[in-house]
């Protein structure tokens, strides 16, 4: 035997009339050599197809129309089933089946050109009135699951993949420094004083003090920054003049001048001002040493302005000293910027101490009522497990709002801007915007507890 698509079978006779050189059975050929009556050591009867033992039709002769055929006396097994009897299993339902295709050629034998079928006004208007999970027949007759028709394929571009990166990134832009000036965040009832205090330096202070007051103000808050930080860092970031010589928070604390001759306005943004530090306030910790009731020099000149705040930011230097303790006799609540690292958490129980002795002895008031985790890097685990500590230690004070790494955050102080306005549509931007939008709301609904 060869394979070349066909059988040379030695058992199999050749019939009259069919050449030497043409296989009468073809690879396709559903065969069945089971034996046929005749002769023993035959391949069926003299007249009849040696492989299926059917009768074949002479040279020339006509074939038998299909009505005519008679099937086979079905052949049982060993346990009685038949082996050859027609199956009674229907044919497989075609889910499209009542829906013509579409290359279908009409009895015309013309063809004529695709056109998409468009739906007719009955139809758009029954396919509303139906419920959206009501399961009802297809096409065809064949009932659409509804777990199925709900089914969206992954690659759908969703509405946020849809829209591409720039129209994404401009409508933070817009939502974030809204031009209409409207008032979007709520406004307390009274003046919130809030220090940002942490005597580790590079935590973010200054660049959350800057960044949630302009927040905040362009969105309808009327906000005081206070930079008590003698390298002025907060009136950088604010653009605000204090070289040497421009009257600055170290005359409202040393000589008593009042806090409004001292206040600038913030230009390019409304309802913000600013009392920069010069380098004369690092001399502020010795002179106040001899000076009455030197722990509240600061309260009282913010309590002696005559407008209205709705928030007081301080920003504290970097140390537990004499302006730092002012900062705390002035203020109503303390924010603590977290960076997620494990030196920032090391310091923050020798500041929590100061806290409540300064809680005890000078400002009944004084309570931490946010924690904001700064300088957050998602591909470090220690990011991970800075954020689980203080949030099991804190609890709801911490904001869910976290501000990650982002070099837009460090480069608006450069220009003499904050993020908000230096690159609005950026991850910092948005995180700094979130978080002020937290600080509002709780704020407004619910009252800061105190801190054990």
């Amino acid at each position: 035997m060869h394979d070349d698509g066909r059988y040379d079978d030695p058992r199999v006779r050749r019939p009259e009339g069919i050449p030497s050189g043409v296989d009468p059975v073809s690879r396709e050929t559903d065969h069945d050599l089971r034996p046929a009556d005749g002769p023993p050591g035959s391949a069926g009867p003299p007249d009849c197809d040696p492989v299926v033992g059917r009768d074949v039709p002479a040279v020339g002769a006509a074939r038998p129309s299909p009505e005519s055929y008679i099937p086979p006396p079905p052949i049982a097994d060993d346990a009685g089933r038949p082996v050859n009897a027609p199956s009674d299993r229907t044919a497989p339902v075609q889910r499209n089946s009542g829906v013509p295709s579409r290359f279908e050629t009409p009895v015309g034998g013309n063809v004529p050109p695709a056109v998409p079928q468009q739906p007719h006004p009955g139809a758009v208007a029954d396919s509303e009135s139906v419920a959206p999970n009501t399961p009802g027949p297809a096409a065809g007759g064949v009932t659409v699951d509804p777990a199925a028709a709900a089914y969206v394929s992954r690659e759908t571009p969703t509405r946020e993949e849809d829209d591409p990166p720039l129209a994404m990134e401009a409508m933070r832009a817009v939502q974030i420094l809204n031009p209409s000036g409207e008032v979007t965040m709520p406004r307390p009832d009274r003046t919130r004083v809030m220090c940002v205090a942490n005597q580790k330096g590079g935590v973010g202070k200054t660049t959350t003090t800057v960044n949630l007051a302009v927040a905040l103000a362009l969105h309808g808050n009327r906000v005081l920054v206070v930079d008590l930080d003698p390298q002025g860092n907060a009136s950088t970031g604010l653009n605000v003049p204090h070289h040497t010589g421009v009257p600055d928070v170290y005359d409202c604390l040393i000589n008593s001048v009042p806090l409004e001759e001292v206040a600038q306005e913030v230009e390019g943004i409304p309802n913000l001002w600013c009392v920069p530090a010069t380098i004369d306030l690092a001399g502020a910790e010795i002179e106040l040493v001899s000076v009455v009731a030197r722990e509240s020099r600061l309260a009282r000149a913010i309590d002696a302005y005559p407008g209205h705040f709705d928030y007081v930011f301080i920003d504290c230097p970097p140390s537990l000293g004499l302006l730092t303790v002012n900062a705390l006799v002035a203020a109503q609540e303390v924010l603590i910027p977290i960076q997620c690292e494990y030196y920032a958490l090391e310091g923050l129980n020798q500041l929590i101490n100061n806290i409540n002795l300064v809680r005890q002895h000078l400002n009944p008031k004084l309570e931490v009522s946010t924690i904001l985790l700064t300088m957050y890097d998602r591909r470090t685990r220690l990011a991970d497990a800075v954020e689980q500590d203080v949030r099991n230690h804190f609890g709801d004070k911490v904001l869910q709002a976290v501000i990650p790494r982002n070099v837009r955050v460090s480069e608006a102080p450069s220009y003499g801007q904050s993020v908000m306005t230096y690159d609005p549509g950026s991850r910092g931007a948005t995180s700094y915007f979130e978080a002020a939008q937290e600080i509002a709301e709780r704020g407004v609904k619910e009252p800061v507890s105190r801190n054990a």
